[in-house]
């Protein structure tokens, strides 16, 4: 006879909740949502305990009790709708009212809450405010700068290019609206390329685009690439390059609005100089000059940039004379910095495990781009010298961290620079660095030991 009055049990408790509640509007009890309570009906008049006892009353009729957990979830006159409110709010009523003690070491905890809350974010917002005031200095010294070099520099270029005081505003960096400007007249255009000669060369490299058969794959231009006697073959390698020059910036990558620029700046110049032909990191340096300068300007910037001497060098694969310049570079690292030079050679971390990277690409991979334009910035003005300049201030903002590292952790450091280097530190760095030694500077130095290249001195020789 058990089951009958199971069902009968299970019939009532299912149906009775179906029941539509007739009862005036003034009499039901308070409804419930997720979060607390929903506040009583107008008109209301019951009692909290009492309505707490009738829906005790109601929730004993089933079969089986509630649990612990439910029960006490069920007997609360509340649903906390913050930390705040397990805090500040009293106990219910169905519960022991809080000790006075208690009470007060909450209220305390929650003021201590709050108070570091509001520390948080005055901090914050004064960090903003610091924030928003230094982009406002450097965007009006930016301004005021540009008006410098606009309207006093510039039009007077062979008279104040070297004086004192426009020596320390290139220091100071380039205002990016006359960069490519300053630019153009610091290298200058000792080769006398013109904006038709670009279209010649230009036009030339088109020629061979077309007539130059599609290749299938990565490795089938490289491989046709290298065993192509004319050096104009490496056109075809420009196309996979293009791909890889500032991959973050999306602008040089195919369907970007500079890909067909750089494509063909690069292509111009292979016909331009066959001897030397497309070398890789080449695409770098380009694409840092059509971002300052119109197209052919920045490939008359280009072709002089690359017939420097060191340039040239490391380009031709010139080994002799790139072990001059390491040579060169070593003499200065041991007079600037003579205990990480001495662990470098304890380690046999020869110079051309970082520098060539550095040197071919002229910083513009390993820097972040605003900091490698500054670099270029004096480069332009003082020649090869501040490109090893430079390499001596990295490894000296990172003395301290490289001398702790062994050979491995050197290389990987040193190939991959941190992305988060502050342009100002950097500079200050550079800044302490001498490019004397024994009352010799670096044009003086370098000479000197191409002389003892020619004669085939074995310290130059790896």
């Amino acid at each position: 006879m058990a089951a009958p009055s199971l069902i009968l049990l299970i019939d009532r408790s299912l149906f009775a909740r179906k029941v539509k509640d007739q009862r005036p509007l003034e009499q039901r009890e308070p409804g419930w949502k997720l979060f607390g309570k929903v506040p009583l009906r107008e008109g209301s008049t019951k009692e909290p305990k009492k309505t707490q006892k009738e829906y005790e009353t109601r929730s004993g009729r089933s079969g089986n009790p509630p649990s612990p957990k439910q029960s006490v979830r069920k007997n609360l006159d509340f649903e906390p709708l913050s930390t705040t409110a397990l805090i500040l709010e009293d106990r219910p009523a169905n519960l022991p009212a809080k000790p006075a003690e208690e009470a007060q070491k909450h209220r305390q905890q929650y003021e201590e809450m709050v108070a570091q809350a509001k520390k948080r974010e005055l901090k914050e917002a004064q960090k903003r405010k610091k924030q928003l005031e230094d982009r406002c200095k450097l965007e009006e010294s930016i301004g005021n700068a540009a008006l410098t070099w606009n309207q006093e520099i510039l039009p007077n270029w062979e008279t104040m290019c070297t004086s004192r005081r426009v020596r320390d505003l290139w220091w100071q960096g380039i205002p990016p609206s006359v960069r490519g400007k300053v630019w153009s007249l610091a290298v200058g255009n000792e080769l006398n390329i013109t904006h038709e000669l670009y279209n010649i060369c230009l036009a030339r490299a088109r020629e061979k685009w077309k007539a130059m058969p599609a290749l299938a794959s990565e490795g089938d231009s490289e491989d046709a690439g290298l065993s192509l006697a004319d050096r104009e073959a490496s056109l075809e390698l420009i196309k996979l390059d293009i791909s890889r020059t500032f991959p973050n910036l999306c602008i040089f990558q195919q369907g970007g609005p500079y890909h067909d620029t750089l494509h063909s700046i690069l292509g111009a110049y292979t016909c331009y100089r066959p001897d030397v032909g497309y070398v890789q990191g080449m695409s770098f340096i380009a694409a840092v000059l059509i971002l300052n300068l119109d197209t052919a300007d920045a490939f008359i910037a280009f072709a002089n940039l690359l017939n420097k001497p060191c340039q040239m060098a490391f380009y031709r694969v010139d080994h002799s004379l790139m072990l001059t310049y390491f040579a060169a570079f070593e003499v200065f690292f041991e007079e600037n910095l003579p205990k990480l030079f001495a662990h470098f050679k304890s380690n046999n971390l020869t110079p051309d495990i970082y520098l060539i990277d550095w040197i071919f690409t002229l910083y513009s991979k390993s820097l972040p781009l605003d900091l490698a334009c500054r670099v270029w910035d004096v480069f332009c003005r003082d020649g090869d010298e501040f490109l090893f300049r430079t390499a001596l201030g990295i490894l000296k903002l990172y003395e301290d961290i490289l001398t702790k590292m062994d050979f491995i952790h050197n290389a990987q450091f040193l190939t991959k620079l941190p992305e988060d280097i502050a342009a100002e530190e950097l500079f200050s760095a550079i800044a302490t660095i001498q490019m004397h030694s024994k009352n010799k500077k670096w044009a003086q130095v370098l000479q000197t030991l191409q002389k003892e290249q020619e004669r085939g001195s074995p310290v130059l020789k790896r």
